[in-house]
């Protein structure tokens, strides 16, 4: 039991939460790039990806793991985010360091996506299988790990550079 919900009710929970920080981050990452701060859905992403982060912590555990480690460091990324976006409201130096922080928050959320994906997605085991509690691995593993970090990279420089908004209240 955790949080009063029984282990696959609240691995449900989780799976949805950060499903939901996925979509709207990804749609809060397009719109850096067309320079439209949409606050509402960045609210929601930023909130629902902290969110994955902390109940990915009530999972039952005996040491710490990599995936408490990426959950760490989300965790303090999206906590620059925050101030950066709500607390100096992107002024000088902290608009770059908003789009960095939480786009790559927003990445680390589709890295672990693709490792549960290859680990629970019967097609996807069969090409990169792992052995429990290691990751996935093989080369259809990085191929596609490799092509999504060129894919944020490439959109985090872009956000960085056409990421100019108006006001941010």
């Amino acid at each position: 039991m955790v949080l009063g919900l029984s282990l696959p009710a609240f691995t449900m929970l989780h799976v949805i939460i950060s499903l939901i920080a996925i979509v709207t981050g990804l749609t809060v990452m397009f719109g850096l790039l067309g320079s439209k701060p949409m606050r509402g859905l960045t609210a929601i992403f930023l909130l629902f990806t902290i969110l994955t982060s902390v109940t990915g912590f009530l999972f039952p555990f005996k040491e710490l793991l990599p995936s408490h480690m990426v959950g760490i460091l989300s965790l303090v990324l999206l906590a620059i985010a925050c101030i950066a976006l709500y607390g100096v409201k992107l002024s000088g130096a902290w608009r770059p360091i908003y789009v960095v922080t939480a786009m790559t928050s927003l990445y680390l959320n589709v890295f672990v996506l693709i490792i549960q994906s290859f680990l629970k997605v019967p097609a996807l085991a069969a090409l990169a299988p792992a052995v429990p509690p290691a990751p996935p691995s093989g080369p259809v593993f990085a191929v596609v790990q490799g092509i999504v970090l060129v894919f944020f990279v490439l959109v985090i420089i872009g956000a960085w550079r056409r990421f100019r908004p108006m006001a941010i209240a």
